[in-house]
This record gives structure tokens, sequence and C-alpha cells, in this order.
């Protein structure tokens, strides 16, 4: 066996290693832990007089730059989990070649034996010092046979090492995606990390009656909204009923009502706000895209007059929020750091556009 074939056992020995790494504690793929809430001294004093509306203002922004930050880092681990599972894959099949040409190459080694103790002759050699004419007929197929069978030995183990030395190289392709996923994943942390930080800084530097009224000019904010949304009449044109897998969906998310938000988190303690919508669907029987906007990209776009309860509802041009549609203009979904799974209404954010989980399925 060559220093490259030898090379390749070593590989998928390798990959699985690695892999028992990036599965360990600690590593850059583990599940990401929750943000230490700043105390209220780490915050900077504000002047007196501070615009509330401004600071709910600039905390949207946060918040905001935190969900698409959270959307990155979704991607790149469900990119990740992909490409590990191919790399597994790959291990797989080499250690299967490896064990494949170990016993095409015990057959080789057989034939050559038995040619050795024939003398060294070739059997055509034997045949042709023969002096039965049966025994040489007879002996004829037999050597045709043998010359079949050993040109098919040859081509076997040639298409065999071709075979892991193509494996060896895709597992190779893969490990460097892998690696680049594990940095975009990292700097996609970073950035939810800070953002947060920063709105928690924020928020931790005003008085508690601050607080209170902060969350009041968020929920006036949202009621708003929801209310200019109601008035354009949207919902007199809104009627359609739940698909059976859209019930179960809608069943899911609205059981998860009250559980924090933990960004990257897909329960069933905490979600984020695509967590939150993928899981539901899963518990439907139907898989669906991790990240808000890859549901936005890839599942089935639907008029909102067309809108059923299970339908999901993205936000922001960028398309950085996801919730359910429950019906009567109301939604479930997980706002943002510090809140909870809630009942909102589907009009409290700009809405991008309407999307279906269960596109082929007709309502019931």
């Amino acid at each position: 066996m060559g220093p490259g074939k030898r090379g390749l056992i070593a590989t998928a020995v390798t990959v699985v290693c690695a892999l028992t790494v990036l599965a360990a504690p600690g590593t850059a793929f583990a599940a990401p832990s929750p943000t230490p809430t700043p105390t209220a001294s780490a915050g900077p004093t504000l002047a007196p007089g501070k615009d509330l509306e401004a600071v709910r203002e600039k905390l949207d922004k946060l918040y905001r730059a935190a969900a698409r930050a959270t959307d990155e880092y979704n991607a790149a681990e469900e990119k990740a989990d992909k490409q590990s599972a191919e790399i597994v894959k790959l291990a797989k099949k080499i250690v299967k070649g490896q064990e494949k040409l170990a016993k095409l190459k015990d057959r080789a080694g057989a034939s050559a034996a038995a040619q050795y103790r024939g003398g060294g002759l070739p059997p055509e050699a034997h045949l042709m010092l023969s002096d039965d004419p049966q025994e040489f007929l007879d002996g004829a197929g037999r050597v045709r046979q043998g010359q079949h069978a050993t040109k098919g030995l040859i081509g076997e183990l040639t298409r065999t090492q071709e075979d892991l030395e193509r494996y060896a190289q895709d597992a190779s392709a893969q490990w460097k995606k892998l690696e680049a996923g594990r940095k975009a994943k990292a700097a996609a942390r970073k950035k939810v990390e800070k953002q947060i930080a920063q709105a928690e800084k924020l928020e931790s530097a005003l008085q508690k009656e601050e607080q209170e009224r902060l969350a009041e000019l968020e929920k006036e904010a949202a009621g708003k909204a929801q209310t200019a949304w109601l008035d354009s009449g949207i919902l007199d044109e809104i009627s359609g009923k739940a698909s059976e897998q859209g019930k179960k969906a809608v069943a899911y998310a609205t059981a998860q009502i009250g559980k924090p938000y933990q960004w990257g988190a897909e329960g069933p303690k905490t979600y984020d706000c695509s967590g939150l919508t993928s899981q539901a669907w899963i518990s439907a029987g139907r898989g669906i895209p991790r990240t808000s906007q890859e549901q936005w990209k890839r599942l089935r776009h639907i008029d909102i007059q067309d809108m059923r309860p299970g339908d999901l509802i993205i936000y922001f041009d960028d398309a950085s929020h996801v919730a359910m549609y429950v019906g009567d203009g109301a939604i479930v979904h997980a706002p943002r750091p510090g809140r909870t799974v809630t009942i909102a209404g589907a009009g409290s954010m700009p809405i991008l556009g309407v999307v279906r989980p269960d596109a082929a399925a007709d309502a019931d």
C-alpha cells in the first residue's frame, strides 16, 4: 500500500475525531449561552430630560441589528450541520473502501501465490505443455475464465482506488467549507453579543420609572401600527381556515407562550423568532428553513388577504423577523432579548410578506 493510500484511512480517522471535537462543549460550535445582563453601574448616565422616544428608537435599531446577526449565525450553524453530516458519510465511505481494497488485494495476492506454486509459468504455458487433448480443451476454457477474472479484479482494484481518492478529496473540500463556516459563525456571534450588550447597557442606565415608561412607549408604538393596519380593512379580506398541519403548528407555537427569547435557540425552553416558527412546523410534520431570511426566500409567497392560521409573516425589508399568524389579526412570536414568546398584533411591525410552509396542502 503506497503512502497516498495509507493516508486515506488516516483521513477518515482524522475526520471522525475532528467531528467529535466539534461536538464537544466549549467549542465554536457549542450552543450559544445567554448573554450576561450588565449591571446598572456599567451603563452611562444619561443627561437629564433625555428623550425616551429616542431611546426606544435606538433600542429598536440595536435589537434589529442583533436579529440580522442572529440570522447569520443560524444560517452558518445550519450549513455546518449539513457539512458535518456530509463529512461523516464520506468518512464511512473511506473506511468501507479501505476494507474493500484490502480484500481485493488479498485476492490478487492469492492469485500471485498460486502462479508461484505452479513454477512461475502462466496457465497458458502449462496448457501448451499438456499431452492430453481433452485436458487441453478443458484447460483452454479455464484459462479464458481466469483471464476474465484477472481483468475484472484489476479493474475493480483500480475503481476502488479512484473512489477512495475522490472521497478523500471531497472530505477535504467539505472540511474547508466547515472551517469557513466556523469563522462566519464566530463572527456572527460577536455581532449578536455586541448589539445586545449595547442595548442592555442603554436600558440598564434608565431608572425603574423610565424603564416602565419605555415599555409603555413600545406598546403604544406597536398598538398604533396595529390600529393603522386594521383600519385599512385588511382583516375583512382575510378569511382563510387553517390546514390540519397549520392547526398543529399553531398549537405548538401558542403552547410556548411565556418562554424566554434566546438568540440562536430552537427550544424547548427558549427560542428566537425563527427557532419558534421552524420548530412549530417540524412538530406539524413539515421541515422548513431555519432562518427568517431563508423562510422568506424558499417558502411559497401568499397574498396577505389569502393568509390563514399557520402561515408565517415576515417583517422588515431585510426579512430579519418572523412570526406565525394565528387568526383574528394576531400573531405569536418570540420578539427579542429580554422578552418572552407572546401574542401580538399582526400589523404591529412593518410587514414584508407572507409565506406558507404547507404550500401544497388545501385549506380544510
